[in-house]
């Protein structure tokens, strides 16, 4: 696939990275307004406090916001694998998109493209696994929903970038207790005292829209189980 020509238009909202910090999370956003333009407009002025690395518009064209060396502030209050300030750790790609307040849609397949060569770029310059090519609302469950059970998460995956599960992934029947181990173990907070409360279904909500987007009902159910084993039976 040909280098991807980045166009440029830099955001002021940025910081410095933790010194010898490794980037090792990939996240990836919509950016839930009407259009890019007011999506470049939001993530460039300094009053939003708000920024991220990239941003592709919907026929593919790719911005440059925020070089990679620095801190972009995408993730907001987020958590994975126990740590917290995601920012520090991550390249951020917002993907023009009006999310699920404005007329939330598909993503186009010339976006997806773009997506793709940037992403392998990406890859290619940072030791990030598989399993750390996150959606925002996989992070910060409690509060988003981006970039949605509509985003393709099996295309990417199948070009390398992201994990998902194997098609011999067999369902298991997991109590409340074990689903929040292996949401827990995979890089999810989550509560861990056995109870389907709210918040552990908000979680599963996540992970299903990632991982299972026909149905994103926040129960604990047996499809749902094996999938889980299948993805920590491969990251090990």
């Amino acid at each position: 696939m040909a280098k991807l020509e980045l166009s440029e238009v830099l955001s002021p909202n940025h910081d410095e990275r933790p010194p010898g910090q490794a980037i090792d999370i990939l996240l990836l956003h919509y950016t839930g307004m009407e259009g890019p333009q007011a999506a470049i407009d939001r993530l460039v002025d300094p009053t939003t406090k708000v920024s991220a690395h990239y941003l592709i518009e919907e026929d593919g064209t790719p911005w440059r916001l925020v070089a990679e060396e620095r801190r972009a502030w995408h993730a907001g209050v987020s958590c994975w694998g126990g740590f917290r300030d995601i920012n520090a750790r991550s390249i951020g790609i917002e993907l023009v998109n009006p999310g699920h307040e404005f007329g939330y849609r598909p993503f186009p397949p010339a976006q997806m493209d773009s997506l793709e060569a940037l992403a392998l770029e990406t890859l290619s310059r940072h030791p990030i696994p598989p399993r750390h090519v996150l959606g925002h609302s996989d992070v910060a469950p409690q509060r988003k929903q981006d970039p949605g059970e509509l985003f393709d998460w099996a295309g990417l995956a199948r070009h390398g970038i992201g994990l998902w599960s194997r098609a011999n992934a067999k369902p298991r029947a997991w109590s409340v207790a074990e689903f929040q181990a292996g949401l827990g173990r995979f890089g999810y907070e989550v509560p861990a005292h056995g109870q389907l409360d709210e918040a552990t279904k908000t979680v599963l909500i996540a992970f299903q829209r990632h991982f299972r987007p026909s149905r994103f009902d926040g129960m604990p159910d047996e499809e749902c189980a094996g999938i889980l084993a299948d993805l920590l039976d491969q990251i090990g």
